[in-house]
């Protein structure tokens, strides 16, 4: 019955603290205005705390769907209309900042546990959804990587897909990172974000938004963005916005994907880093070798122990490391080394550019700086530093800035296509046969004689650790520099240059 799934809805707001005693009856008649009904029926909220929201909105969900409020009952319009309904529970954007500054006057961290908080409340964040995702830890020479599997984002269905290439092009939000999503209703192709609130932060003297990621891939997953729809950029003025944010947030690490295509992220239109409160496997690596930078030698700097290539910079002053990592960046830029294949450009088009990390230990300021190129070749037509072919059946994709620090976003196809390797191997069939998997029988082949016996017991435990081990040759592939004598020498070479 609707006004009995309306007063559960409103009872779960008020335990989560979204909806304020003197508000309930006010929110109670905005969710029968959704649906066109003027009676909220007899008696008040139920007793029971409700913490179940995935079974209040399927409730909902479907009395819309019986009304005709949907025009397909598919993922794509039930999203829309369930986060309309929850934007009635969230407080206005001026309300969710006041509270945010009035907690960070406490602390930094007091502010992001409220704001995470809310943003898993109010359901821009689905933890139903966030639980699906399958994720395990693998144990390599470089300390234990990160894998997921990301199911936690819907599939588009073919009608949305159809009903998207059908609609008038729009152009506004410009893009899913710009500002005037907050309250947006959404559509067909970009998701409503009515439930959506943005805290306005300055970050070396410039506007800029702090949110959280709706997929957190790990604990409390930010996105801080720029406030003017302005293009990815790595330069000196990037060095001093991430060190800024730490000294703001100063439990989080924030880092930027690269600027180029192929070694940047999936939204190179939007300037905007990544950050969080986790410790990645990269942020644990130590560093192997140390060196010094002429004119810097209050500036601790070392070769990471990391399968990709990573220079690790530590000071106790940020506008030292500013200096010292955009001397560095602009040294990267204009350098070639056709020993290890590295080219700064050619026919005018550049590909070197930079990964940069930054995070605070105590008195220090670090910053990882991992160095990019994104040259490609016939052989290697995605890349030469990417996952080569090879390794394609597990991991395609760009290695962006979560990949570079150790976690592995794989595709959610992996889960039933290791669903069925595991058949097939459990019952000795010929991965071959079935075209769904026979991507992955070369690798089969390869690591399971080093294996005795394979049961039930042991079959997916070996599964996860062989995906992993994948992963960590992808990185090895993306890193400029290989973990070779050749590789270390082509390192120190660049090093030496800097001091040339």
């Amino acid at each position: 019955m609707l006004q009995r799934a309306i007063k559960r809805l409103v009872k779960y707001g008020v335990d989560t603290g979204l909806v304020p005693e003197e508000d309930v009856i006010f929110t109670v008649n905005r969710l029968l205005e959704a649906y066109g009904e003027d009676d909220a029926g007899e008696g008040g909220l139920p007793e029971k705390k409700e913490e179940d929201l995935e079974s209040i909105l399927a409730e909902l969900l479907e009395e819309a769907a019986k009304r005709g409020l949907l025009p397909d009952n598919t993922v794509t319009y039930r999203d829309l209309f369930d986060t309309k309904l929850m934007g009635l529970l969230v407080p206005p954007p001026s309300a969710v900042i006041r509270s945010f500054r009035e907690h960070y006057a406490h602390s930094p961290e007091e502010a992001t546990e409220y704001y995470y908080k809310l943003s898993r409340d109010t359901d821009y964040i689905r933890r139903y959804r966030i639980c699906k995702d399958v994720k395990w830890v693998t144990a390599t020479p470089y300390g234990d990587l990160d894998i997921t599997i990301n199911l936690s984002k819907p599939e588009k269905d073919p009608k949305a897909i159809a009903a998207a290439g059908a609609a008038k092009a729009s152009g506004y939000p410009k893009c899913l990172l710009c500002r005037e999503n907050e309250g947006y209703a959404g559509r067909v192709g970009h998701p409503a974000r009515q439930n959506h609130r943005i805290i306005p932060i300055t970050i070396a003297g410039t506007q800029w938004g702090f949110q959280y990621s709706p997929y957190v891939y790990y604990n409390e997953h930010c996105i801080v963005f720029n406030s003017a729809h302005v293009p990815m950029k790595i330069e000196r003025a990037t060095f001093c916005k991430l060190l800024d944010f730490v000294k703001q947030f100063p439990h989080y690490f924030v880092g930027s994907n690269a600027d180029l295509p192929i070694v940047g992220g999936s939204i190179l239109s939007h300037d905007h880093f990544q950050g969080g409160h986790y410790e990645f496997a990269m942020a644990k690596a130590p560093v192997t070798q140390e060196f010094e930078v002429k004119g810097f030698s209050d500036i601790s700097v070392g070769i990471v122990n990391w399968p990709m290539s990573v220079l690790r910079l530590r000071c106790a002053d940020p506008e030292r490391l500013i200096d010292l990592a955009d001397y560095i960046l602009q040294a990267w830029r204009g350098y070639s080394d056709p020993a290890c294949f590295i080219y700064a450009e050619t026919e005018g088009v550049p590909h070197n550019t930079i990964t940069p990390i930054a995070r605070k230990r105590g008195d220090l300021f670090e910053l990882d700086l991992v160095l990019r190129n994104n040259i490609t070749t016939e052989e290697h037509p995605l890349g030469v530093f990417h996952p080569h072919a090879q390794l394609h059946h597990i991991k395609k994709e760009n290695i962006g800035l979560i990949e570079v620090m150790g976690l592995a976003v794989l595709p959610a196809r992996l889960k039933e296509e290791m669903g069925k390797v595991r058949t097939a191997i459990l019952e000795k069939q010929d991965l071959r046969a079935d075209e769904t998997i026979a991507k992955h029988a070369d690798w089969v082949e390869e690591f399971l004689p080093a294996y005795g016996e394979v049961s039930e017991s042991n079959v997916d435990s070996i599964l996860q650790d062989e995906i992993g081990k994948v992963f960590m040759k992808v990185l090895e592939d993306a890193g400029v520099y290989k973990k070779t004598e050749e590789g270390r020498a082509g390192f120190l070479r660049f090093l030496n240059s800097l001091n040339a």
